[in-house]
């Protein structure tokens, strides 16, 4: 008997600032095997995540075995990764990559509660891609329009998810919007420096091509 294949859900481009405040995770079905969401704050749902910054630091946090904690920036904060035995391609790069670099990373949002009752999120990754700063800047102003266009769409009558945020969280997706908009305005700054000089922006080595933020995001139909 033939069985149709899952899909993998669109990982969705967020800024760290945003991330950061989501907490409240949810299923649309009943079903046991029913994919997680996180509750982004601009409305929208995001079983996986794509994010581009600088891992400035790792470590392996692991006891009985290599279990590493990575530390990637982008323009306005923190994203921090965790990989271990079972996911072996991404604890592997992380093992294997030299602080300070630009690395894309597709993951699984993962949420845990603090002894003080705090909800904190972090990154499963499912993979990690060393990339350089072209690739890194096109992340950053194609996540700020689509940050800004969620914003736009948040009082739009029938955004279920949207709802959703209003009623979960505390938060004006306005701050977001400001977010992206000081992002775009930090690259074009960049841009102008880069004009002015002849130094390579991506001083770190990093030498991945473009092509890796779109292989990065594209859904595939090896599960949920």
């Amino acid at each position: 008997m033939s069985q149709s294949t899952p899909t993998r859900e669109v990982a969705r481009r967020v800024f760290a600032s945003e991330f950061n405040d989501a907490g409240y995770t949810f299923k649309e079905s009943d079903d046991e095997r029913a994919p997680v969401y996180l509750l982004l704050p601009t409305g929208e749902s995001a079983n996986r995540v794509f994010f581009v910054g600088t891992l400035t630091e790792k470590e392996d946090v692991g006891e009985d075995s290599e279990y590493w904690r990575g530390r990637v920036v982008d323009p306005t904060g923190t994203f921090f990764v965790y990989a271990g035995q079972y996911q072996p391609e991404a604890a592997s790069k992380l093992r294997d990559l030299e602080p300070p670099a630009y690395v894309a990373v597709v993951g699984k949002p993962r949420t845990y509660e603090t002894d003080d009752g705090t909800v904190r999120v972090s990154v499963r990754p499912e993979s990690i891609t060393e990339v350089d700063a072209t690739v890194r800047d096109r992340w950053v102003a194609e996540t700020a329009e689509r940050t800004i266009e969620r914003v736009a769409a948040f009082d739009d009558e029938g955004n279920e998810y949207a709802r959703m945020a209003r009623e979960e969280y505390d938060l004006d997706p306005e701050t977001y919007k400001a977010a992206a908009l000081s992002a775009l305005e930090d690259l074009d700054d960049a841009d102008e420096l880069a004009d002015d000089g002849d130094d390579d922006p991506a001083a770190d080595g990093s030498t991945a091509g473009d092509g890796a933020v779109e292989d990065a995001e594209a859904p595939d139909a090896t599960g949920t």
